[in-house]
């Protein structure tokens, strides 16, 4: 639900304003609806596109529709705000990506603008290994990117994450799709021996939440993870357990695993694995497994207990699901 900027409140307590960039996203999606949920005000940041934004359903929000890099809409969209996260990023959008519009020049404009109007904090969402020296794209946009929120002046809490998942990931549920589209052999790029830490979403979500919360994590920088590490073929023989689902590997050397996404992602609406997906398997990307319990007092999720979206439902019970809602709506 989507309410105008124009909305008065009759409470004599005002809670505070937050903006969220990304908010269409996996991860955003997931944070605005806990926010509202504890009783914030969120207004989202959205690019203009002729496309229906995917906000979460049932969910009051004010909307700012501006481009990442257009600094006199951002400083209109940060009116009255008092706190930022900051999620958005292009990777998503595979060989469409423009990382210096979005992830670099994006920030530094919202950086910038976040400092002039007085913001009390701003979160961003980093990735493990990120350093503007990276030969890696992802990890040196994002190195760039905090680069510019450091030097903004802007308060700030830099949290850089292991891989996410969760029922609406571009992770586990591209996997998924891979293995059931192929037919006996499943390709992975080299030997599938980079050590991964997944970390369940709604973990990260209540680690930057309590982030906002904590006047000591101002101005610091932390890494969080999954409390396990797995190998990039012991996460796919999970998953392969989950789905029911049996496949030898392939291990193909990453430019062939480059030319064989570009090409899924040019002629399969279903497949959503970003090329740069591959960058960040590349090398072994964890941190402490510690560091969540340390830093916020949060247990994670364990990976293997959290997959139960991957199991695809029969047939028969999704039509019969698909006919109590028609029933319901025509009552």
């Amino acid at each position: 639900m989507i309410r105008p900027q124009t909305a008065y409140f009759t409470s004599a307590i005002i809670p505070d304003m937050i903006l969220v960039t990304g908010a269409t996203g996996f991860i955003g999606r997931a944070l605005v609806r806990q926010l509202s949920e504890t009783g914030q005000q969120v207004r989202v940041l959205l690019r203009p596109s002729p496309r229906s934004p995917r906000l979460p359903k049932g969910v009051p929000v004010e909307v700012s529709v501006v481009s990442m890099n257009d600094e006199r809409g951002v400083r209109a969209a940060l009116r009255g705000v008092n706190h930022v996260y900051h999620l958005a990023s292009s990777t998503a959008e595979g060989q469409r990506a423009n990382l210096l519009t979005t992830d670099i020049e994006g920030t530094r404009v919202l950086a910038s603008a976040a400092k002039d109007a007085g913001v009390e904090r701003l979160i961003f969402l980093s990735h493990i290994g990120a350093d503007r020296a990276s030969a890696f794209p992802v990890q040196k946009s994002k190195g760039i990117a905090e680069e510019h929120i450091r030097r903004s002046g802007v308060p700030y809490t830099i949290i850089r994450s292991s891989i996410i998942f969760g029922p609406e990931d571009t992770f586990t549920n591209s996997l998924a799709y891979l293995l059931r589209a192929s037919a006996f052999f499943l390709p992975i790029p080299s030997d599938g021996r980079t050590l991964l830490q997944p970390l369940w979403v709604e973990d990260l979500v209540t680690c930057l939440t309590w982030a906002l919360q904590n006047p000591d994590m101002a101005n610091q920088t932390y890494e969080i993870g999954g409390g396990e590490y797995f190998t990039l073929r012991q996460v796919i023989e999970t998953i392969m357990t989950i789905t029911h689902t049996r496949r030898a590997f392939l291990p193909l050397p990453p430019p062939y695993m480059r030319a064989l996404f570009v090409m899924l992602d040019s002629f399969s609406p279903n497949f959503n694995l970003s090329t740069y997906w591959l960058d960040y398997v590349a090398v072994n990307r964890t941190c402490p497994v510690e560091n969540v319990s340390r830093s916020f007092g949060l247990m994670p999720a364990r990976f293997a207990y959290r997959l139960d979206y991957l199991v695809r439902k029969p047939w028969y019970s999704e039509l019969a699901e698909r006919v109590q809602k028609t029933f319901r709506f025509t009552r």
